[in-house]
C-alpha cells in the first residue's frame, strides 16, 4: 500500500530529482554486472567468428574465442556465461545422440573455460533442440512430443553436461516432470553440488526466432511448440509451473521470454520469494539493436532502460545479449 502524503505544495516529488546526487540517493533498484549472465553461441573451427545476420552484433565463437569471451567476463564482474551450440546438421537425428556426447560442442567447450577461467560459471542448456533433426526440446514419434521417453534423454544430456564441468544447469525443454528427473540422475552421480536454474516459465513465443537461427535449428523445425511450451495468454499457470520445478529440486527459476513477461516475473518473485532469472531474449535483442543500428532510437539508453525493467519487476538477475556492452558501459 502506498503511504499517504501530504498534498501539494507540502509535498513536491520533483524535490529529489533535482540533481544527480539526490536522485542516485533515492534510487530504488540498482543494476550492476553481478546482476547479468552472458549467452555464448559457439561453434566448430579455430579462430572462428560467425555473424548472426539476425542478431546483429552478435557471433558464434568457436571454443578458443569462447575462453577469450570468458576471460572478457571475468574482466567485466559478469559472473556467468551461458553457452549453446551450432550444431552440425550432419550429428543430428530423431533421437539426439548428440545431446549426450561427451564431446559434443559445448561439452568440449564448458571443459576448455573452467580449465581457462574457473572463476566464471558456466551454464548449460538441457534440450533437445540443437540435436534433434526434427528441432523440437523433445523427441518426436508421428508429430507428437513424447514426454517420457525425453525425460530419458534429458538425463544422459544432464549427466554428460555435469561430467564435464558445468555448474549450472538450465532445464527449457519444458516436459513435465524433467526437474524431479534430472535432480535425482545428478545426486545418484555425486554432482549434489550441481544447479538447476529452470525454465520454469517458458512461453511458446515469436519472440525466439533469431536465437533458433542462431543455432541452426530454424529450418529443422517441423510445426510449433505450443503443447509444451505455454499459453501466453496464461498467468495463474505460470505460478503452477514454478511451484512444481521447485518442489522437484529447482534451485533458481526463469521467466522466459523476459520484457513481454514482466508481470509474471513480479508474481513469481513475490510468491516464492526464490532467485529469479528472466531471459531477455533474441527477438528482445534483435529489436533493440536494429533499432539502434539503424538510428531510431539510443540503443545504450534503451538497453539499459529494459534491463532495469527485470530488476524492477524482482529479477536477481537477466540472461541478456548485452551483457557484455552494458558491463562495458557500467565500468
Amino acid at each position: 500500500m502506498i503511504p499517504t502524503t501530504a498534498p501539494f505544495p507540502s509535498t513536491r516529488m520533483r524535490r529529489t530529482r533535482r540533481a544527480p546526487w539526490i536522485r542516485d540517493l533515492v534510487q530504488e533498484n540498482t543494476l550492476t554486472s553481478a546482476d547479468l549472465i552472458w549467452p555464448i553461441f559457439v561453434c566448430d573451427g579455430e579462430k572462428a567468428r560467425q555473424p548472426i545476420a539476425s542478431m546483429p552484433g552478435v557471433e558464434r565463437l568457436s571454443v578458443d574465442l569462447a575462453i577469450d569471451a570468458a576471460r572478457e567476463a571475468a574482466d567485466l564482474g559478469i559472473p556467468c556465461i551461458a553457452l549453446f551450440p551450432y550444431t552440425d546438421p550432419s550429428v543430428k537425428t530423431p533421437s539426439a545422440e548428440e545431446a549426450w556426447n561427451p564431446d559434443n560442442l559445448v561439452n568440449r567447450a564448458t571443459r576448455a573455460i573452467k580449465s581457462a577461467v574457473p572463476s566464471v560459471g558456466v551454464m548449460l542448456d538441457v534440450a533437445l533442440d540443437p540435436y534433434n533433426s526434427d528441432g523440437h526440446d523433445g523427441i518426436v514419434r508421428d508429430g507428437i512430443i513424447l514426454n517420457d521417453e525425453t525425460l530419458e534423454a534429458l538425463n544422459k544430456q544432464s549427466l554428460a553436461q555435469a561430467e564435464a564441468g558445468a555448474d549450472i544447469l538450465g532445464p527449457s525443454d519444458m516436459m513435465d516432470g524433467r526437474i524431479a528427473s534430472i535432480r535425482v540422475i545428478l545426486e545418484e552421480n555425486g554432482f549434489q553440488n550441481t544447479m538447476i536454474l529452470s525454465y520454469a516459465a517458458k512461453y511458446a513465443s515469436a519472440f525466439y526466432g533469431p536465437f533458433r537461427d542462431a543455432v541452426g535449428a530454424s529450418g529443422a523445425l517441423k510445426g510449433g511448440k505450443k503443447t509444451y511450451q505455454m499459453n501466453p495468454a496464461n498467468a495463474d499457470e505460470a505460478l503452477r509451473e514454478v511451484a512444481l520445478d521447485l518442489a522437484e529440486g529447482a534451485d533458481m527459476v526463469m521467466v522466459k521470454p523476459g520484457m513481454p513477461y514482466l508481470d509474471i516475473c513480479r508474481r513469481v518473485k513475490d510468491q516464492f520469494g526464490v532467485p529469479t532469472y528472466a531471459y531477455q531474449v533474441s527477438g528482445e535483442y534483435a529489436m533493440i539493436a536494429g533499432a539502434a543500428e539503424r538510428g531510431w532510437v539510443d540503443g545504450e539508453k534503451i538497453m539499459f532502460e529494459s534491463l532495469m525493467a527485470f530488476k524492477r519487476a524482482g529479477c536477481d538477475g537477466i540472461l541478456t545479449y548485452f551483457a557484455p556492452a552494458i558491463a562495458r558501459l557500467m565500468r
